[in-house]
């Protein structure tokens, strides 16, 4: 069968245009220049550049309440990745995603890929959890690299990374990376390329939100984040 000219150059079309769709949606693009924070916003007494890093928070002083630095732009299916290290006495940030800002707070509802430590006790609130923590003093930091936390919305940790496999992994006071991949109701996180969290939602939440980074209420604390990039899927 000869095809028609017409034919030929229509179905050559659709396949340039179905190339170019495929492309534009596997594309990994940087989220932060390294420069400046543009696509971003935040309190800027919180979140600084330096470095070529997003430094959060302070440590000349407390830090009074949780802040946030979230991007202007709302993603739903994608893979995310970035580094990640603590400074200072506080110990606990976050990567938000598929969130919100709460009107008139400085509170953001969604998932966060949670980084940083907190007392034994407090996990042992969760009664699908106390079994990792029994052998644990309260007061024992336990990590939370890799979990999956429910920010200011369901307030519980959705999946709890195991102790031994992030302490194996974690470089303390260095950079860590992180990759979050957030495709339908599944939500997958590595910490240094080993899989601390596989979560399947079964509630009717938001699946496209901002992305923010967190500090910590609490002691004195900068998180550094750099190397920031996002795939969409």
């Amino acid at each position: 069968m000869i095809l028609a000219p017409q034919t030929i150059a229509v179905s050559f079309l659709l396949l340039l245009m179905l190339t170019f769709s495929c492309q534009r949606r596997t594309i990994t693009k940087p989220l932060f220049n390294g420069e400046t924070l543009q696509g971003w916003e935040g309190d800027p007494d919180f979140f600084r550049v330096k470095d070529g890093a997003i430094v959060a928070g302070r440590l000349t002083d407390l830090i009074p309440q949780n802040e946030f630095l979230c991007t202007v732009k709302e993603y739903g299916d994608f893979e995310l990745r970035l580094k990640v290290k603590l400074v200072g006495e506080g110990s606990n940030g976050g990567i938000q995603f598929r969130s919100q800002r709460i009107p008139e707070s400085h509170e953001v509802a969604g998932y966060q890929a949670d980084i940083g430590f907190i007392p034994s006790g407090w996990v042992q609130g969760f009664a699908q959890f106390r079994g990792r923590t029994e052998s644990l003093n309260e007061e024992t930091p336990y990590p939370l690299w890799g979990s999956l936390y429910d920010e200011s919305r369901r307030a519980r940790i959705l999946d709890l990374a195991d102790r031994k496999l992030v302490m194996a992994t974690l470089k303390p006071d260095d950079w860590n990376e992180i990759r979050i991949r957030a495709e339908q109701k599944q939500i997958k996180i590595w910490l240094n390329n080993q899989l601390t969290t596989e979560y399947t939602e079964e509630e009717d939440v938001p699946q496209e939100g901002i992305i923010g980074l967190q500090v910590h209420s609490g002691p004195p604390l900068e998180v550094w984040y750099k190397d920031i990039f996002i795939q969409e899927l």
